[in-house]
């Protein structure tokens, strides 16, 4: 699978009824390089594109877009030892949220226990008798919190990437594909 070079930039426009076009400019390399939709598919839910013969995948530029405009836009905190710091306070922050929606607002609760599980349980059927020790759903703002946070936390993950010249998207592709090979056998 072939995907842009960092300065794709993505855009969309709604025309008549339920069609859309997407598309996105940019370059790869020195050429420049213009992505549309991939013939006959079906634009409410098609993700593939067609670039120069190639298919690529949305959510491939989209990833790569983010990490490109945290590289863009983080100014003030570019030293590795701010981004490592910012990164463990963004999770910490995630996990304050998350705390705050079981205190003070409730709409979740937390009812830990032993984890209780037949000796003689399959592996594959090892799931089914795991809880998550989780009860209730978010509400609308607690959810909007966690999101903000979680949002906080990718964006100084994409910041560290940039400092020490990796690709989050190409680190989730090779994580995928060592989960998906180890299935059950991942543990994780």
């Amino acid at each position: 699978m072939t995907r842009p070079g960092k300065s794709v930039r993505i855009r969309s426009r709604a025309q008549e009824g339920n069609s859309c076009e997407v598309w996105a400019c940019g370059s790869v390399g020195e050429r420049s390089v213009r992505i549309r939709k991939v013939a006959g598919s079906n634009p409410a839910t098609s993700t593939k594109f067609l670039v120069r013969g190639e298919h690529i995948r949305m959510k491939d530029l989209l990833c790569d877009g983010f990490q490109e405009a945290v590289e863009e836009f983080l100014v003030r905190h570019r030293s590795i030892l701010d981004v490592e710091s910012k990164l463990q306070e963004a999770n910490a922050r995630i996990n304050r949220a998350i705390a705050k929606a079981v205190t003070s607002c409730g709409c979740v609760q937390i009812a830990a226990g032993k984890q209780r599980v037949p000796v003689d349980v399959s592996l594959q059927d090892l799931k089914n008798y795991m809880g998550t020790h989780l009860q209730g759903e978010l509400c609308e703002h607690c959810k909007e919190v966690v999101e903000s946070e979680i949002g906080a936390s990718l964006f100084y993950l994409a910041a560290l990437c940039n400092l020490l010249n990796l690709n989050l998207y190409d680190i989730m592709l090779t994580e995928h594909k060592k989960v998906s090979a180890l299935g059950l056998f991942n543990f994780t």
